[in-house]
Protein backbone atom coordinates (compact mmCIF):
# COMPACT_ATOMS: atom_id res chain seq x y z
CA UNK A 1 0.00 0.00 0.00
CA UNK A 2 2.71 2.37 1.25
CA UNK A 3 4.01 1.65 -2.47
CA UNK A 4 1.61 2.46 -4.16
CA UNK A 5 1.05 5.92 -2.30
CA UNK A 6 4.59 6.46 -3.04
CA UNK A 7 4.60 5.71 -6.37
CA UNK A 8 1.18 7.67 -6.88
CA UNK A 9 2.72 11.08 -5.25
CA UNK A 10 5.95 10.45 -7.44
CA UNK A 11 3.55 10.26 -10.46
CA UNK A 12 1.60 13.00 -10.10
CA UNK A 13 4.39 15.49 -9.08
CA UNK A 14 6.06 14.37 -11.97
CA UNK A 15 2.73 14.90 -14.53
CA UNK A 16 2.16 18.45 -12.38
CA UNK A 17 5.55 20.03 -13.61
CA UNK A 18 5.18 18.90 -17.14
CA UNK A 19 2.11 20.86 -17.16
CA UNK A 20 3.25 23.78 -15.63
CA UNK A 21 5.42 26.41 -17.79
CA UNK A 22 6.43 29.96 -17.94
CA UNK A 23 5.90 32.60 -20.64
CA UNK A 24 5.86 32.02 -24.08
CA UNK A 25 9.08 34.45 -25.66
CA UNK A 26 7.65 37.24 -27.90
CA UNK A 27 8.66 37.93 -31.80
CA UNK A 28 8.27 41.17 -33.57
CA UNK A 29 9.76 41.64 -36.92
CA UNK A 30 9.91 45.31 -38.26
CA UNK A 31 10.79 46.56 -41.93
CA UNK A 32 10.72 49.99 -43.29
CA UNK A 33 12.29 51.50 -46.76
CA UNK A 34 14.12 54.14 -46.82
CA UNK A 35 14.98 56.50 -49.86
CA UNK A 36 19.15 56.60 -49.54
CA UNK A 37 21.85 54.26 -50.46
CA UNK A 38 22.31 51.33 -48.00
CA UNK A 39 25.86 52.86 -46.80
CA UNK A 40 24.34 56.03 -45.96
CA UNK A 41 21.98 54.04 -43.48
CA UNK A 42 24.43 52.04 -42.25
CA UNK A 43 26.47 55.09 -41.57
CA UNK A 44 23.87 56.42 -39.58
CA UNK A 45 22.82 52.86 -37.80
CA UNK A 46 26.39 51.61 -37.36
CA UNK A 47 26.79 53.92 -34.04
CA UNK A 48 25.38 52.00 -31.96
CA UNK A 49 26.35 54.14 -28.75
CA UNK A 50 24.38 56.91 -30.43
CA UNK A 51 21.46 55.79 -31.03
CA UNK A 52 19.91 58.84 -29.53
CA UNK A 53 20.94 60.34 -32.90
CA UNK A 54 18.36 59.16 -35.27
CA UNK A 55 15.82 57.59 -32.63
CA UNK A 56 13.08 59.62 -31.87
CA UNK A 57 11.75 57.54 -28.67
CA UNK A 58 15.30 57.94 -27.17
CA UNK A 59 16.63 61.50 -25.15
CA UNK A 60 20.12 60.27 -24.74
CA UNK A 61 22.53 57.64 -25.54
CA UNK A 62 25.76 56.84 -23.92
CA UNK A 63 28.16 53.90 -25.10
CA UNK A 64 30.95 52.49 -23.18
CA UNK A 65 34.20 53.82 -25.08
CA UNK A 66 34.53 50.54 -26.18
CA UNK A 67 35.37 49.14 -29.98
CA UNK A 68 34.07 45.74 -30.95
CA UNK A 69 31.82 43.19 -28.95
CA UNK A 70 30.59 43.39 -26.26
CA UNK A 71 30.12 46.89 -26.15
CA UNK A 72 27.83 48.47 -23.88
CA UNK A 73 25.63 51.53 -23.93
CA UNK A 74 22.48 53.08 -22.04
CA UNK A 75 19.80 54.57 -23.09
CA UNK A 76 17.79 57.51 -21.44
CA UNK A 77 14.09 57.44 -22.70
CA UNK A 78 12.07 60.57 -22.50
CA UNK A 79 10.38 59.44 -18.81
CA UNK A 80 14.30 59.54 -17.61
CA UNK A 81 14.49 55.72 -16.99
CA UNK A 82 17.26 53.82 -18.79
CA UNK A 83 18.00 51.12 -20.61
CA UNK A 84 21.54 49.30 -20.73
CA UNK A 85 21.74 46.90 -23.46
CA UNK A 86 24.85 44.78 -24.22
CA UNK A 87 26.03 44.42 -27.97
CA UNK A 88 26.60 40.61 -29.22
CA UNK A 89 27.58 41.22 -32.81
CA UNK A 90 28.96 43.37 -35.02
CA UNK A 91 29.11 43.09 -39.26
CA UNK A 92 29.72 46.07 -40.88
CA UNK A 93 29.89 43.62 -44.10
CA UNK A 94 26.72 42.19 -43.64
CA UNK A 95 25.34 45.80 -41.67
CA UNK A 96 23.89 44.19 -39.11
CA UNK A 97 24.59 44.21 -35.11
CA UNK A 98 22.97 42.36 -32.39
CA UNK A 99 22.27 43.34 -28.95
CA UNK A 100 20.48 42.23 -25.88
CA UNK A 101 19.00 43.78 -22.37
CA UNK A 102 21.52 43.62 -19.86
CA UNK A 103 19.64 45.11 -17.09
CA UNK A 104 15.47 44.76 -16.85
CA UNK A 105 14.24 48.02 -16.51
CA UNK A 106 10.03 47.59 -15.94
CA UNK A 107 9.57 50.91 -15.79
CA UNK A 108 11.20 51.91 -18.88
CA UNK A 109 9.52 48.99 -21.29
CA UNK A 110 7.30 46.16 -19.60
CA UNK A 111 9.89 43.46 -20.76
CA UNK A 112 11.79 41.22 -18.84
CA UNK A 113 14.82 40.49 -21.40
CA UNK A 114 15.07 41.11 -25.06
CA UNK A 115 17.62 40.42 -27.50
CA UNK A 116 17.46 42.41 -31.28
CA UNK A 117 19.07 42.46 -34.55
CA UNK A 118 19.16 45.52 -36.45
CA UNK A 119 20.06 45.16 -40.29
CA UNK A 120 20.00 47.24 -43.37
CA UNK A 121 20.02 45.53 -46.39
CA UNK A 122 20.14 47.59 -50.18
CA UNK A 123 16.55 48.30 -51.65
CA UNK A 124 14.71 47.80 -54.95
CA UNK A 125 16.97 50.66 -56.29
CA UNK A 126 20.31 52.30 -55.74
CA UNK A 127 18.80 54.47 -53.69
CA UNK A 128 16.96 52.82 -51.21
CA UNK A 129 17.58 50.58 -48.01
CA UNK A 130 15.51 48.24 -46.29
CA UNK A 131 15.89 48.52 -42.68
CA UNK A 132 14.88 45.24 -40.87
CA UNK A 133 14.58 44.89 -36.77
CA UNK A 134 13.74 41.54 -35.45
CA UNK A 135 13.50 41.00 -31.89
CA UNK A 136 13.04 38.01 -29.28
CA UNK A 137 11.52 38.99 -25.66
CA UNK A 138 9.51 38.08 -22.51
CA UNK A 139 6.82 40.04 -20.76
CA UNK A 140 7.85 42.18 -17.50
CA UNK A 141 6.23 39.85 -15.17
CA UNK A 142 7.14 36.70 -16.08
CA UNK A 143 5.05 35.01 -13.53
CA UNK A 144 1.98 32.74 -14.54
CA UNK A 145 -0.81 36.17 -13.68
CA UNK A 146 0.89 39.00 -14.49
CA UNK A 147 -0.87 42.21 -13.96
CA UNK A 148 -2.05 43.63 -17.04
CA UNK A 149 0.73 46.81 -17.27
CA UNK A 150 3.09 43.79 -17.47
CA UNK A 151 1.72 40.85 -19.88
CA UNK A 152 2.26 39.57 -23.02
CA UNK A 153 0.10 42.19 -24.76
CA UNK A 154 1.97 45.70 -23.00
CA UNK A 155 5.09 43.92 -23.48
CA UNK A 156 4.62 43.51 -27.50
CA UNK A 157 2.97 46.74 -27.52
CA UNK A 158 5.60 48.71 -26.10
CA UNK A 159 8.53 47.29 -28.07
CA UNK A 160 6.63 47.46 -31.86
CA UNK A 161 5.57 51.18 -30.34
CA UNK A 162 9.57 51.84 -29.47
CA UNK A 163 10.55 49.96 -32.82
CA UNK A 164 8.72 51.54 -35.27
CA UNK A 165 9.31 55.12 -33.35
CA UNK A 166 12.78 54.53 -33.92
CA UNK A 167 12.74 53.12 -37.82
CA UNK A 168 10.33 55.95 -38.53
CA UNK A 169 12.83 58.60 -37.52
CA UNK A 170 15.71 57.03 -38.95
CA UNK A 171 13.86 57.41 -42.01
CA UNK A 172 12.77 60.75 -41.31
CA UNK A 173 16.58 62.25 -40.73
CA UNK A 174 17.64 60.19 -43.87
CA UNK A 175 14.63 61.69 -45.96
CA UNK A 176 15.56 65.33 -45.44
Amino acid sequence: MNKTLIFGFSLWIVSSAAWSHGPTPQKLDERIEIKAPVDKVWELLRKFEKASEWHGGIKQSLGDGKQGEPRVRTLVLPNDEQLVEEMDFFSDHDHEYGYRLKQENIKALPVSSYSVKFQAIPGASSNSTVVTVKSRFYRGDTGNTPPESLNDAAAVKAMSDFFKTGLDSLRQKLEQ
